[in-house]
This record gives C-alpha cells, sequence and structure tokens, in this order.
C-alpha cells in the first residue's frame, strides 16, 4: 500500500532542546546583537566582518550540538509515512539525524555561497567552519553565508508550497506561527488534511481547522504524535 505524504514544518523550537537557542527566548537580540545587524542584507553590507564572524560562533556552536529525540522521533515515521521536512532553521540536526528530504527555507549554516553567483554554492566541514569577508570560493568567488537573511526573498518558498499542497498529513513543531512566508504554508493545505501543532507554547490557532494542539516541548510532542498517528493507522486497517 503507498505510504501516506507526511509533510513536517520544523521551526526553532525543535533544535532548543538541542541547546540551541531560539531567537523568541533572546529578547530580539541574538548573541546581544540587534537581528538587523547581523541578520539582514544592509547589516551584510554595512559590516560584512561583523555577520562572518556571528555566524561563524553559530558554526562553533552547532559542532557541539546533536540532534535529540525530536529529530530522530521523525526518522523513524519514514517506516510508515512519506516524510517530507520544511525548515526554518539553518542547523544541519534533520540531515545528522538521518531524515531523507529536507527543504532549508532560510539557508544552511554549514554552507557558504558566491556573492556573484548565487547557484555556487560550497559546504564547510569542521577543518573550515571559519569565514571573513576575504573568504573565496573553490572557483575564486568572494563568499557569503548561504543564509536568506531579512530584507532577501525566500527562493525555497514555492517548492515547500508545492509540498504542502500534496500533504496527506502536515505537521507543525516548534515555531511561533508568526515568520512569514513560512507561516503561510498553513494556507496551502488542502481542505480535510489533518493538521498537528507541536509547541509548548503554540499560538493561537483560530482560522486553521482541523489542527490537533499537542502542547508539549518538541521531544515529547513528537513521541506523543507517533502515538497518535499509529493509533489511526490501526483503525484504518
Amino acid at each position: 500500500m503507498k505510504k501516506k505524504k507526511l509533510v513536517i514544518s520544523t521551526g526553532a523550537g525543535i533544535s532548543a532542546e538541542s541547546g540551541i537557542k531560539t531567537f523568541r527566548d533572546a529578547d530580539g537580540l541574538w548573541e546581544n546583537y540587534p537581528v538587523m545587524d547581523v541578520a539582514s542584507a544592509d547589516g551584510f553590507r554595512r559590516n560584512p566582518r561583523l555577520v562572518h564572524d556571528f555566524y561563524n560562533a553559530r558554526r562553533d556552536a552547532l559542532l557541539l550540538a546533536e540532534p535529540n529525540a525530536a529529530h530522530r522521533g521523525l526518522v523513524e515515521l519514514e517506516k510508515d509515512y512519506d516524510v517530507y521536512i520544511i525548515t526554518q532553521n539553518v542547523d544541519d540536526l534533520h540531515e545528522r539525524a538521518g531524515s531523507s528530504n529536507i527543504l532549508h527555507l532560510h539557508g544552511e549554516l554549514m554552507k557558504i555561497r558566491s556573492i556573484s553567483n548565487p547557484d555556487y554554492i560550497e559546504t564547510l566541514d569542521a577543518d573550515h567552519l571559519h569565514t571573513s569577508p576575504q573568504t573565496r570560493g573553490r572557483n575564486g568567488d568572494l563568499m557569503r553565508p548561504h543564509i536568506v537573511f531579512f530584507q532577501e526573498a525566500v527562493p525555497m518558498i514555492e517548492p515547500a508550497i508545492e509540498i504542502v499542497r500534496e500533504a496527506d498529513i502536515f505537521v507543525v513543531i516548534g515555531t511561533s506561527l508568526i515568520v512569514y512566508p513560512a507561516a503561510g504554508l498553513l494556507q496551502f493545505v488542502s481542505p480535510g488534511t489533518p493538521i498537528y501543532y507541536i509547541d509548548p507554547n503554540p499560538a493561537p490557532t483560530p482560522n486553521i481547522p482541523d489542527v490537533t494542539v499537542i502542547r508539549m516541548p518538541a521531544t515529547a510532542g513528537v513521541a506523543e504524535l507517533a502515538r497518535i498517528l499509529e493509533k489511526k493507522r490501526e483503525e484504518e486497517k
């Protein structure tokens, strides 16, 4: 029997239990920097060294983090479902946990790309984490973080919308539902598709029909989701 398509949208909350700080917890600051200084297109133009230094520090922190039970639980769901993950996170914890299909909406921390040719992207490794305004790719181009800065378009939103439209089940994990365009993905879920929302402090969802709120942190919430889905699979047999 063909597996149902389970589409999962993840935000900072799924990585928080791996020790990666969320923006909501930082009072609008990232490591004491105003967010627009270190994560905007204008900020990069004004002070590229500050932006490079900021993301170098994020990479150092990411190397110390490990996938948690929520990341691993999503991998387990691949046994019974055709799982697609759309993540707002720039970390690589979904990849390291072993998920098969991952779309990064906001870029990837462990990658850099050419300033002059956005299609040219390189992956960093543990021995080459730190970049600067003088960093050049193997092709000789000056490079920048492979991150979607504030004030820039989100190029992967259209592929994400197509995946959401095909979902048989849609799940949101660890997101405030206020960061657009990612929060708008809910608008593209087909009518009648069951929706699950996992967050210890969920945002109001008055305009979302058929939503089941699981008021838990990601690790406990993914385990609960697995139990709910298993029960429904048994009932459908």
